[in-house]
């Protein structure tokens, strides 16, 4: 017997408990993702017009996937409905390239977790403030998006020094982006051009004085050492500037440990813009998070300036870079600095961290120093993302629901005997403690059902003693996995 048969008999086209990441769920994208929601939603959620910072730890398969997903669909309906005060999203949720660029940095045959031991808080915040500059660049320089709004002649030096810094698009050119954009935010910057058209205007009346020179017959003073002098000094300003500009970006490019510019091109952009419009402005020179903290203030002030009143951050899969592998300790070596309380209190800024329940075994063992930075008491903490029985029972039905094509749809409590009443099924389901392995039992249960029969003799009921063979052994596997004993 077929599972489509199966399903196909009640009603219900596709296999709802077929997948099992969020990520990939079209099940849960069409229906759930507006619909079905965690009882901590409102707190970890919060209020979109005042963005505050929550912190949520949850087993694999809790549903901290599934959370950022709604999250990010409820604040675009938010921007849609208030576009005067939108929110600003930034999806932390790829670790990758910035471990790979802050370990590449440490040498190839460093061990990794002496390498993550000084991953610290303003390597968290270059790699926000590239995904965030990034993102909003590339949005004011798509083709056919409309003038911003104008952005007076501050912000406009701020935005061009900051995409100078973090803008990470690999979409073109980092020259043709950073012009574009110029363009587009009206920072055009002549001045900056000044040393370089002095050499260039000094250069060429050297040449046409040399070419008459040698048309005349008069060219003794060429070997003189004055006329070679003035030309030096018509380019010295251009050489000072490249000069000041390549040890500037030398010392950026060396402090942002997660950044992917190089020191060329950061030292053209710097040389590029007017010194009276970099003096005095904070730069990442330094391993300090001072400065970063003010180009963030500066970011969203430019933000703001577009119709933006928050910015939200959301951190997730903090286990999957293949340089943590899952593992709690590396995992720790690089959350940690994130959690402090002047950085996740930011003014206007808020930050959802999803992270795996490992890490709540080592908050639960820190000592005081810790909670005093951290101050999880002030953070909206969810120490466990738990599922009751009840929850899971609604959201099972809720996917039976949205995957049939019948009229009235099915309903998960025909799929079994009577037998399997609701009570039963709710004590069954409460013991899987979390969506994912709720979809594997069930993905299980209809497949050793339709195994156990024929297409001539199909029965279209799971009945009660295949339902409690299938859970006790999902269980044990369950059981093996929680101990280290089994993969899932």
């Amino acid at each position: 017997m077929k599972i489509q048969e199966f399903l196909e008999h009640h009603g219900i086209a596709g296999n709802p408990f077929a997948e099992e990441d969020a990520q990939n769920d079209t099940v849960f994208k069409r229906t759930c993702l507006e619909t079905t929601f965690h009882p901590a939603w409102d707190k970890i959620y919060g209020d979109p017009a005042d963005p505050s910072t929550s912190i949520v730890f949850g087993e694999k398969g809790a549903g901290k996937t599934a959370l950022k997903l709604q999250m990010v669909r409820q604040f675009d309906k938010h921007n849609d409905s208030d576009p005067e005060r939108r929110t600003f999203v930034v999806l932390y949720d790829d670790f990758n390239p910035f471990l790979d660029r802050f370990v590449s940095r440490a040498g190839p045959h460093r061990p990794v977790e002496k390498t993550l031991a000084q991953w610290k808080l303003w390597d968290h915040m270059d790699a926000i403030l590239a995904l965030a500059v990034t993102q909003f660049v590339t949005t004011l320089t798509a083709p056919g998006q409309k003038r911003p709004p104008k952005l007076t002649p501050p912000q406009a030096r701020d935005l061009a020094l900051l995409a100078a810094c973090y803008d990470q698009s690999t979409g073109e050119t980092f020259p043709a982006r950073w012009r574009k954009l110029r363009r587009k935010v009206g920072y055009t910057a002549w001045l900056g051009l000044w040393p370089l058209m002095l050499g260039v205007v000094a250069t060429g009346v050297f040449g046409a004085a040399a070419a008459l020179s040698v048309s005349r017959g008069t060219t003794a003073w060429l070997g003189a050492w004055w006329p070679w002098l003035v030309l030096a000094a018509a380019w010295a300003p251009w050489a000072a500037r490249r000069a000041r500009a390549t040890w500037t970006a030398f010392r950026i490019v060396r402090s942002m440990r997660t950044g992917n510019r190089t020191v060329s091109q950061l030292a053209r952009a710097l040389a590029r813009m007017p010194e009276v419009d970099l003096a005095g402005q904070p730069l990442p020179l330094m391993a300090r998070s001072d400065d970063r903290y003010e180009l963030l203030a500066k970011f969203q002030a430019i933000l703001a300036a577009q119709g933006y009143a928050g910015t939200v951050v959301i951190v997730d899969r903090l286990d999957e870079p293949h340089l943590i592998n899952g593992s709690a300790e590396r995992m720790k070596q690089v959350i940690w600095p994130m959690l402090d309380n002047k950085f996740l209190k930011s003014p206007g800024m808020g930050f959802k961290l999803l992270l795996p329940v490992e890490l709540y075994r080592f908050i639960e063992r820190e000592d005081e120093q810790f909670n005093q930075r951290a101050r999880l008491d002030k953070q909206n903490l969810v120490p466990s993302l738990e599922w009751s029985g009840e929850t899971l029972y609604d959201i099972a039905s809720m996917r039976v629901k949205a995957a049939s094509v019948g009229d009235p749809p099915a309903t998960l409590a025909q799929l079994f005997e009577p037998e399997v009443d609701q009570r039963r099924l709710l004590d069954g389901l409460r013991s899987l403690r979390v969506p994912r392995q709720l979809f594997k039992f069930l993905y299980r249960l209809l497949v050793a059902h339709c195994h156990a029969h024929t297409g001539e003799q199909p029965v279209y009921q799971i009945p009660l003693e295949r339902f409690d063979t299938v859970l006790a052994v999902f269980r044990r596997d369950q059981d093996a996995f929680d101990r280290g004993l089994a993969p899932r």
